[in-house]
């Protein structure tokens, strides 16, 4: 399965985290999010993994930001893309 993350300037610790966890598992990553903490418009990469999802290039996405809601505002606006901010596994499952 491919999945795309996509994070903010708040998220490359967890992003690293989070890749090298899911491709452990076998998983391919599509990164489209900063390495870096330098200030950059989340919406932008919140586009990029939204716009892979909704036409279907990509099974899955995850958006890392500060607080979860801007990347999911931006993310919503594309034709089939549903997110949330998931805080723990029950929120992720629901």
């Amino acid at each position: 399965m491919k999945i795309s993350i996509g994070n903010d300037h708040a998220g490359p610790d967890y992003k690293i985290a989070i890749v090298n966890f899911l491709q452990s598992k076998g998983y391919e990553i599509l990164n489209h999010g900063t390495n870096t903490f330098d200030s950059v418009d989340y919406p932008d990469f919140a586009a990029q993994v939204a716009r892979e999802v909704s036409n279907g290039h990509i099974q899955r996405g995850i958006l890392i930001c500060g607080t979860g809601i801007g990347m999911c505002i931006a993310a919503n606006k594309f034709s089939g893309v549903r997110a949330a901010p998931c805080h723990d596994s029950v929120t992720a499952e629901y």
